[in-house]
């Protein structure tokens, strides 16, 4: 599968037959080729999770809307939709199958919208959206706690499945905290390679997970080394 960094929480992952496109809130867009089919993800309404222009600049990639297939959290408004592409609505704890033969398993976010889980003939893919343990300083202890056992009880729901290829919020905002929510997925999912996202341009935070955590050296990878695309050798899920 081929990965292409697009910024903040957006990604494209290229595989034999299809492009898939999540959370794109700006930037460039990768080729896409002429015979592969487009489904656009977007995990829920925020603007910095979904931006209706990534139609039009699909189209400017040269991209026909009559292969593109949309898969949009059931919060986002029809009126963003775009004219022509055909939309499934995704809400939590849905199972479905795409065109493609791809299939979807979505989980409830701790913020808004959905994570997806893409079973594909190359490889698992784990895209989180807000799914994350948003743990605050000064928030009621009661709050966090509840935001701790939600986000670990929809993550339990994937535990211990192979995951080839994940991307995970990894967010400076939460200060001391800005760990718990990876951390909990790296030691539940033994997903293979993981993308974190979500860290608002300030990429350092990587190195300091990293020194703090060297033991998940191995399985992160850092998203700005993908912004160009680079192909990653994945083991058939057969």
């Amino acid at each position: 599968m081929k990965i292409t960094y697009i910024g903040h929480s957006g990604f494209a992952v290229e595989t034999g037959k299809s492009v898939y496109i999540f959370d794109y809130f700006k930037g460039e867009l990768p080729d896409i080729p002429a015979d592969k089919s487009v489904i656009v993800f977007a995990s829920h309404s925020h603007p910095d999770h979904y931006n209706p222009q990534v139609f039009d600049r699909l189209k400017e990639k040269g991209v026909e809307l009559s292969r593109v297939q949309a898969v949009l959290g059931k919060d986002i408004r029809e009126n963003k939709y775009s004219e022509g592409v055909p939309v499934i609505k995704a809400r939590a704890h849905m199972n479905f199958s795409l065109e493609d033969g791809t299939v979807v398993e979505t989980l409830l976010s701790t913020d808004q919208g959905v994570a997806f889980l893409l079973i594909t003939p190359e490889g698992v893919i784990y895209h989180a959206g807000d799914l994350n343990d948003w743990y605050w300083e000064g928030e009621p202890d009661q709050d966090n706690r509840s935001m701790t056992g939600r986000y670990r009880a929809e993550i339990d729901r994937i535990r211990g499945k192979e995951v080839d290829i994940a991307f995970v919020p990894l967010d400076p905002r939460q200060e001391k905290d800005y760990a718990r929510g990876m951390l909990y997925f790296l030691k539940q999912v033994p997903a293979k390679h993981v993308f974190p996202m979500h860290y608002w341009d300030k990429p350092q935070i990587m190195e300091t997970f990293l020194r703090e955590y060297p033991a998940y050296e191995a399985r992160i990878e850092n998203p700005e080394h993908y912004r160009a695309g680079r192909q990653i050798g994945m083991i058939d899920s057969k």
